[in-house]
């Protein structure tokens, strides 16, 4: 892992993205981002970017084109991007949907909060339990970060 960690969010909601990127600003340690509005083109991105990949992908599950499930299920399928930590980020919760979503190899969950310094919160956990605890991926019932 770099010393500072290169973040790719994958979210076509404007608002969500200006959140995650002031969240991301707001930590107490500096990262790097890219910012991706749908699935097609997170794909793009990663197939285009053969030199750096992200040290974690923070993706939203439901976007426009292709979605967070299908793009999670080609990044695990490919051997090249397979290793990349996966935090899956959306509104919703289903206890199914994330099982599933964890055996198709997501690192972690994170239910969109309301407020903004519970949505810090939970990036920056998400982010230092990946890149500085080395912990790409707890056991079922750590999956969801709360």
């Amino acid at each position: 892992m770099n010393l500072i960690p290169y973040i790719l969010l994958a979210d076509d909601d404007p608002d969500d993205c200006m959140f995650f990127r002031e969240a991301l600003e707001a930590l107490p340690f500096t990262t790097s981002q890219t910012i991706v509005n749908d699935g097609e083109e997170l794909m793009q991105w990663l197939s285009e970017n053969t030199i750096k990949l992200p040290d974690v992908l923070f993706l939203d599950l439901n976007m426009p084109r292709k979605t967070g499930f299908q793009c999670l299920k080609e990044i695990k399928s490919n051997e090249r991007l397979e290793k990349i930590p996966v935090v899956i980020i959306s509104t919703s919760y289903d206890r199914a949907v994330a099982a599933e979503l964890y055996q198709n190899g997501a690192s972690y969950y994170i239910q969109k909060p309301i407020g903004f310094s519970q949505l810090q919160k939970l990036i920056s956990l998400a982010v230092e339990l990946v890149t500085k605890k080395n912990i790409l991926r707890p056991e079922l019932n750590n999956f969801l970060l709360q």
